[in-house]
């Protein structure tokens, strides 16, 4: 007890004692002011953000995608090294690299085709003659395409198999689409073809089968991709749309992080679960193929027709399967085989770090990052966000070198190695490098797939982070018009705001499979994702045509996608922008206000949509709306303080307090215990794992909707739990804004 009392003593003597001092140097007695005084009360240089703009160069942006582009580069693969070496050099560079740069290598589980033994899948008739193979490959159109390290496409983790049954149309895999199917149709024993689109990759193989589903393909309806354009002379090298043998690879995977060492860093010597007790992956054979074979196989289907909101625009009336092939079908009375040789084995991947170390404060951290491996070329994911964090690095390397600038705080650049297999971010290894660090970091930064010609900015953030991208917007150019970035993208998507009026649009941070994820839903580190995006109104395309496949090459995104690249120095500025911003000012461009705004508005829905089926259970909502509105008037009153108060005159202690509330709100909404049976997910508010389509808190959103379905006392206690949980989160968030208690 004496020596705890000591330590408070000496601690409350040695910040008296900085005060002393700060106040005895910031006083003008004739003398010189120490450096670092004025260091500790300097702001963030607007003259500095001017040049840093007017530095990043379309020329340098398309030379690096260019150099990323140039061989396949798969996890793990020799083209995934080559850009790891790229990386290191350019980050190394004397005359323009970083403080420092280094690897940080992993031994991972993932998982691989047999290069000499493709997958296969044919129709089989009873006599054993095939009638008929789809494509094991996507048909080259530029001489990268036929380099022999393009994958041939795979489900990434479906299993070894060899299977066969008659054929099923199942929509987009959902429960909804199989119990659709299963009231007429005896699905055991069948192979079910499903589109993209609807539920996740692995989650169409899980729920096939639990219907007894034996395997499962998968492809990309032109529909939804190519605003039903099917025919190759409309379709790639002709247009920016996807050709009809092109094929979607993919992680079937749903939990991030590697899937033999949960909540572990996958090192060499780290323990591994049994393979067989990994979840989330298809327990049954799976494969993706392209539109053009689809299409032999679901227009010679028999049975009913499919309801009209599963009818594409592949050639035909979809039918829902006899099961199995119409008799005036050559393929009548015929098996569809699947033979899948996929393998998982443990393979070495690394990350590649850099450092500009912060000269006021370099225990504070900002993190920049960007996956950097792909399915095959990947020159929009990942490799035109990797472009432009070289080009970020390339101009604030320079500015360091040259001693013109020096960031107030250390900023983290990361090259993450293999996203596209379900390692998001830095999942692989969070509790290892990461979680040590979160109290530390200011935010995450995302710029991954970044850019399409003439189009508007797309973000999405933690409400507290909304300002500031608004603020850095508003001082870029759109390319293509004369309107700054932030009224160019306020012209595609607005809404209302009841403290601002008309304001951009900003999404919330519930990607599940994006490389943010374990920032913000397991570290609760203040994150953003910022891209340069196509304009949605002309095009029902859910993303652009030739992602995950051997199409998105140098080519297709410097003709189609961005020729002047234009678009990727717009992404480049104003994530920048924001980027300097986090690291340089004062005090963080935070505002809690905007997050209080975001409370009300997933409250207000919860009350519309779910109040009044809780107040018949007996379960009111009355402490979860004290909660927000004590949120509200915390963000309010301490907003008020940080306007009302000459800050460049403060102690450093007072910014530093501020500063730590302000970085911290996002760790108070976590709550390791709000979703057990949720891997890597414990942020109440932005949990992406909804079953839910009600915006409001995802917890609650679920737990009512359940209880609706079933009717059952202990789910309508679990949605009272949920009230209770994210009650007691937001309250304790608006404790944390607090000065003291």
């Amino acid at each position: 007890m004496l020596k705890e009392v000591l330590l408070c003593v000496l601690t409350g003597v040695l910040a008296f004692t900085v005060g002393i001092l700060l106040g005895h140097f910031a006083t003008d007695k004739g003398g010189s002011v120490p450096d670092w005084v004025r260091d500790a009360s300097r702001d963030v240089d607007e003259s500095i953000i001017k040049t840093f703009l007017d530095e990043l160069d379309t020329n340098e942006l398309r030379e690096n995608l260019r150099e990323l582009t140039k061989v396949p580069h798969m996890a793990t693969s020799a083209g995934d090294e080559g850009t790891v070496q790229f990386l290191l050099k350019r980050w190394q560079d004397p005359a323009t690299g970083l403080d420092n740069a280094w690897r940080e290598d992993y031994k991972v589980y993932l998982s691989f085709p047999d290069k000499t033994n493709p997958n296969k899948v044919s129709v089989v008739n009873p006599e054993s003659t095939v009638l008929f193979t789809a494509r094991e490959r996507e048909k080259p159109y530029t001489p990268d395409q036929e380099d022999p390290e393009v994958v041939q496409p795979f489900a990434a983790y479906s299993p070894a198999g060899n299977v066969k049954g008659k054929l099923v149309f199942a929509n987009q895999g959902k429960m909804s689409d199989y119990e659709l199917l299963n009231r007429t149709l005896d699905l055991r024993g069948t192979i079910a073809i499903t589109r993209y689109g609807g539920a996740g990759r692995s989650t169409k193989a899980i729920n096939a089968a639990k219907f007894g589903v034996v395997g499962l393909l998968v492809y990309t309806d032109p529909y939804e991709m190519n605003d039903g354009l099917v025919s190759e002379s409309d379709t790639y090298p002709h247009s920016w749309y996807l050709p009809p043998t092109g094929v979607e690879r993919g992680s079937y995977s749903i939990d991030f992080g590697d899937l033999l060492t949960p909540y572990l860093a996958a090192k060499d010597d780290t323990y591994r679960i049994p393979k067989e007790d990994i979840t989330g992956i298809p327990p049954i054979p799976t494969q993706p193929i392209g539109f053009e074979d689809a299409e032999k196989l679901i227009c010679e289907l028999d049975g009913n027709d499919a309801p009209d909101d599963w009818q594409g625009s592949l050639n035909c009336k979809y039918k829902l399967g006899g099961p199995g092939f119409k008799a005036t079908s050559s393929f009548n009375n015929s098996n569809v085989h699947l033979d899948t040789y996929n393998t998982g084995r443990l393979e070495h991947s690394a990350n590649v770090m850099g450092i500009i170390r912060g000269s006021v404060e370099p225990d504070r951290y900002v993190i920049y990052g960007n996956h950097r491996d792909s399915w095959v070329h990947g020159a929009i994911d990942p490799s035109s966000g990797t472009a432009v964090m070289l080009e970020i690095t390339r101009v604030l390397g320079k500015m360091v070198k040259e001693g013109k600038w020096r960031p107030r705080r250390s900023i983290i650049f990361g090259s993450w190695g293999a996203e596209e297999f379900g390692l998001i971010g830095s999942a692989e290894y969070t509790e290892e490098y990461f979680s040590k660090l979160s109290e530390r970091t200011v935010a995450y930064i995302n710029v991954d797939i970044s850019v399409f010609a003439n189009a508007t900015l797309r973000a999405s953030a933690s409400p507290a982070a909304h300002g500031v991208i608004f603020t850095a917007s508003k001082q870029v150019d759109a390319p293509g018009t004369t309107l700054s970035v932030y009224e160019n993208w306020m012209q595609y998507s607005n809404r209302t705001s009841p403290n601002y009026g008309i304001i951009p649009n900003v999404g919330f941070l519930t990607g599940a499979g994006s490389d943010y994820a374990p920032f913000m839903h397991y570290l609760g580190i203040t994150s953003m994702d910022i891209s340069y995006y196509y304009d949605r109104t002309k095009t029902r395309a859910r993303i652009y045509p030739a992602y995950h496949t051997a199409y998105d090459t140098f080519d297709y995104a410097s003709t189609y996608i961005d020729p002047g690249f234009t678009s990727h120095q717009a992404v480049a500025r104003t994530a920048g922008n924001v980027l300097l911003r986090l690291a340089d000012s004062l005090l963080l461009p935070f505002n809690c206000t905007d997050y209080a705004e975001s409370l009300q508005r997933y409250l207000s829905e919860a009350v519309t949509t779910f109040e009044q089926k809780l107040a018949a259970q007996g379960i009111s909502m009355e402490s979860l709306k004290t909660a927000v509105k004590l949120f509200s008037d915390t963000a309010s009153k301490l907003d008020r303080l940080i306007r009302d108060s000459d800050l460049a005159n403060e102690t450093p202690l007072k910014i530093r307090q501020i500063n730590d509330q302000l970085m911290l709100l996002d760790r108070a909404f976590l709550d390791p215990l709000a979703f057990p049976e949720q891997y890597g997910f414990r942020h109440v508010i932005w949990a992406s794992k909804m079953s839910s389509s009600v915006p409001t808190f995802p917890g609650l959103a679920d737990a009512v909707e359940k209880a609706m379905s079933t009717g059952l006392k202990e789910d309508w206690d679990q949605a009272h739990k949920h009230i209770s949980i994210v009650t007691q989160a937001i309250a304790g968030a608006a404790h944390t804004l607090d000065d003291v208690i």
